[in-house]
Order: structure tokens, then C-alpha cells, then sequence
């Protein structure tokens, strides 16, 4: 048996453990430093650029310009991003006091339908930077096919597609772009003119030597006829009444509204009273007759030889013999 002395020691021990550890506890945690703080959010951008969370990642980059207004890898990082996510508004205001990204500015603006801005940032972006520049040639090409210059456009893909890399993502994208211009050039050439000789000549005669119409309306009684034709026809399809939903609490079961046919509106009514009473087939006797109504009894004729035996027995009883 062990001594009493090792046991209260034993006892003893974890007390003083615990002590230990509340002390631990209560020490307060020293705060990070703003390189360690960069530090972990970065890391977790590269993760979330990585895993394609680019909305995550723009909230990422704003911790960090508030930590460092000026970092330039946060303001590209999130500039990227923006124009991933296509919020070109927001990138604008981003890059709005800054050169260094007129491209960026030019492309916002293109995807904003603000071709008139974009050509002109594009146009002073050319004379500053060089002119076999792909990104410049890629967005001075797009532009001149959404204003409809396809000839430009056309010869400008051209000029990529011969120095692009073959089975290449930016290979097929100007293959794409370059056989749509060269439909818009085939039906301005010819297209057209082939579509005029399908019509018949009564047509062509009268469209070739007719005069261009004319609009007799101002451009402020067009809006006018285009708002009233437009809020009469808000009217008429006001005016049509809604069809009535019908509660589902309130059908059946197995009932189903459209589908399954309405009941009989007579079916309050007597049999006697009701419109089809009498029209079935009715049933006819041995002599052709009409047939008997309902809750009759058909009455079997008795042929004249008949003895009383016979007509005894259609009755059911027994006859006596008189001796």
C-alpha cells in the first residue's frame, strides 16, 4: 500500500496545473502588424483568384487598399478583376485620374457602348505607344464593326490572323470575328443585289426609279403617335379580364380545373322532368309494340287452347283434381 505523503503530492499537482493554464489564458493576444496583416490577404487573394471567387477577391483587394491606398499590385489586381466581373462603371472610376491605364479606359468605355469616347482615348493611345500594339489593333477592330466600317474591320483581322499562333484561343476568336465581316462585305457587294433580282419586275421597276420615302411626321409627333398607340394598347389589354383562379381547397378530388368536363346542369332535376327523359332505346315486345315504361311488368299472353292446367301452372299453384 502507498504512503499518504505520495498521494496528497499527486493530488496536489493538477491544481497547480490549472493555475498555470488561467494564467495563460488571461494574457491578451498581441495585435498583428500591418505587414502581417498584407501578408495573409494576399494569400488569401492568390486562393481566391486561383479558385475563380473574383467577387470575394474584389473585397479582398479594398481590405488592402485601405491598409495601403497606394500598393500598385492591388490597384492592377482589382482593375482585372472589375473587368472580369464586367463592371466597367466601377473600373472607371478606378483608372478615371489615371494614365497609365488608357486602354483599360478605352475597352470600359467600348463595352459601355460609348464608342465615340473609346475612339477617341484609342485614337490618342495609338499616337503615344506603337502601332503593331495587338491589343490596340483587337480594339480599333471591334470598333469599326459595331460602326459598320466592315472593310476596316475585315482588313484589320486580317493583319492579326497573320501573326497569331495557330490553335490558339486568340486564333479562332479572330476567325470568328473575320468571317462575320466578310458576310456584312458579301451582302453589301452582292448579297443585296441578288435579293432584287428574287423580286418580280413589277417591283424592282417601280423601287428602282421611286424616290426615297419621305417621313411626313416630326420627330415629336412620331413620340406623340408612338405613346398613344402605346397606352392604347396598355388599355385594351387592361380592359380584358383576367381569368379567375380557382382555390384548390375548394375542387374535388380528382378534379382537375380545364380538363375534366362539367356536370350535368339537370342533374337536380326528377328523371321524368329532365330534357333527355324518353330519348334512349326503348325495349319492344313480341308483337312490336312500344315497349313498357319504367316500373312496369311485361305480361305474358296466354294462348286461347290453353286448359286450366296450363293457366294453373303459369300462376304458380298446384291444381286439384275433382273426384
Amino acid at each position: 500500500m502507498p504512503p499518504k505523503s505520495s498521494t496528497k503530492s499527486a493530488k496536489s499537482t493538477p491544481s497547480s496545473h490549472k493555475h498555470n493554464w488561467k494564467d495563460h489564458k488571461s494574457t491578451p493576444k498581441q495585435p498583428l502588424s500591418n505587414q502581417e496583416r498584407l501578408k495573409r490577404l494576399f494569400t488569401s487573394l492568390c486562393a481566391q483568384i486561383d479558385g475563380g471567387h473574383f467577387s470575394n477577391a474584389v473585397k479582398t483587394c479594398d481590405k488592402i487598399l485601405r491598409l495601403e491606398p497606394k500598393d500598385e499590385d492591388a490597384l492592377q489586381t482589382k482593375l482585372f478583376l472589375l473587368l472580369q466581373t464586367e463592371q466597367y462603371n466601377a473600373a472607371l472610376t478606378l483608372i478615371d485620374s489615371d494614365d497609365d491605364h488608357a486602354y483599360e479606359r478605352a475597352y470600359s468605355l467600348y463595352r459601355l457602348q460609348r464608342e465615340s469616347d473609346a475612339r477617341d482615348v484609342l485614337e490618342a493611345l495609338r499616337k503615344q505607344s506603337d502601332e503593331d500594339d495587338r491589343g490596340i489593333v483587337h480594339l480599333e477592330a471591334q470598333l469599326n464593326y459595331r460602326e459598320g466600317s466592315y472593310q476596316a474591320a475585315f482588313d484589320l483581322y486580317n493583319q492579326l490572323l497573320d501573326t497569331a499562333e495557330p490553335n490558339s484561343e486568340e486564333h479562332s476568336d479572330i476567325l470568328t470575328n473575320l468571317q462575320a465581316s466578310q458576310k456584312h462585305l458579301d451582302f453589301i457587294n452582292t448579297g443585296f443585289l441578288r435579293a432584287l433580282d428574287t423580286l418580280p419586275s413589277s417591283v424592282t421597276s417601280t423601287l428602282e426609279t421611286a424616290p426615297p420615302p419621305v417621313q411626313h411626321l416630326s420627330a415629336a409627333a412620331a413620340i406623340a403617335t408612338a405613346s398613344t398607340l402605346a397606352n392604347a394598347s396598355s388599355e385594351s389589354q387592361n380592359a380584358k379580364p383576367l381569368p379567375k383562379k380557382v382555390r384548390k381547397s375548394r375542387v374535388p378530388a380528382g378534379i382537375v380545373p380545364g380538363v375534366t368536363p362539367p356536370p350535368d346542369p339537370e342533374r337536380w332535376l326528377k328523371k321524368s322532368e329532365r330534357s333527355t327523359f324518353g330519348q334512349g332505346r326503348r325495349r319492344k315486345g313480341p308483337s312490336g309494340g312500344g315497349g313498357a315504361t319504367q316500373g312496369s311488368a311485361a305480361v305474358e299472353s296466354v294462348p286461347a287452347h290453353a286448359g286450366p292446367a296450363s293457366h294453373s301452372k303459369s300462376g304458380g299453384g298446384k291444381s286439384k283434381k275433382k273426384k
